[in-house]
């Protein structure tokens, strides 16, 4: 089963009912967390529906959507049509396991959703990438379904967390020590708990030496 829905035979927009979902409770996090304003790079932008609504009510960020996979970049892009925001880039083609990405410099980064649904080299080259792109104080975001000192923290993301191995085994929820770990360059701030068992992770960046 897909997590993106189509919108209808002939669109090329996709819908994702969780981000209908999530989409306010993450935007009030962002508000306190972001810049005043600069480039905001979104990793694995998905459909595009939290590009349009963080962009819209961002209107000082420079919102810059990626996604490895082209039919979801053709579903951010009709998106981005059909909202016509000035500060809403088009899609990057962008795979955060990649040690080159199209893009030289942000000033902050948001990842939703991607690191439980993506092989675990994605969330090292996430931090990777983001370490090379990313000043000093710098703010990164990840947001999703964490396990805590190596346990689920409800039966429903236990539950999830089976399923998304079922379908592949390098999927699955990671533990919320793994990605402090792994974010190489990174002091995690803050974990903000969220609506549905899911946290918001601030990481800001560290001064380069």
């Amino acid at each position: 089963m897909s997590y993106f829905e189509p919108t209808g035979p002939a669109d090329p927009r996709r819908h994702a009912p969780a981000a209908e979902r999530n989409g306010a409770p993450i935007l009030e996090v962002l508000r306190r967390a972001l810049p005043a304003s600069g480039t905001v790079l979104e990793v694995a932008s998905g459909t595009g529906q939290h590009a349009v609504l963080f962009a819209g009510a961002l209107p000082r960020l420079d919102w810059q959507p990626s996604d490895a996979d082209p039919e979801l970049r053709a579903s951010i892009e009709a998106w981005r049509a059909g909202a016509a925001l000035p500060n809403l880039r088009a899609p990057l083609a962008l795979d955060a396991a990649a040690d080159g990405w199209p893009l030289d410099r942000a000033d902050a980064l948001v990842c939703i959703n991607m690191i439980h649904i993506a092989p675990w080299d994605a969330a090292l080259g996430l931090f990777r990438g983001a370490a090379r792109l990313l000043p000093a104080g710098a703010p990164l975001l990840l947001y999703g379904p964490f396990k805590r000192g190596g346990r689920h923290t409800a039966d429903s993301n236990a539950a999830f967390d089976a399923s998304l191995r079922a379908r592949d085994p390098a999927w699955g929820v990671r533990g919320l020590e793994e990605v402090e770990r792994a974010a190489r360059g990174f002091t995690l701030a803050e974990a903000v708990e969220m609506p549905a068992n899911n946290l918001t992770l601030l990481f800001r960046r560290d001064a380069r030496a």
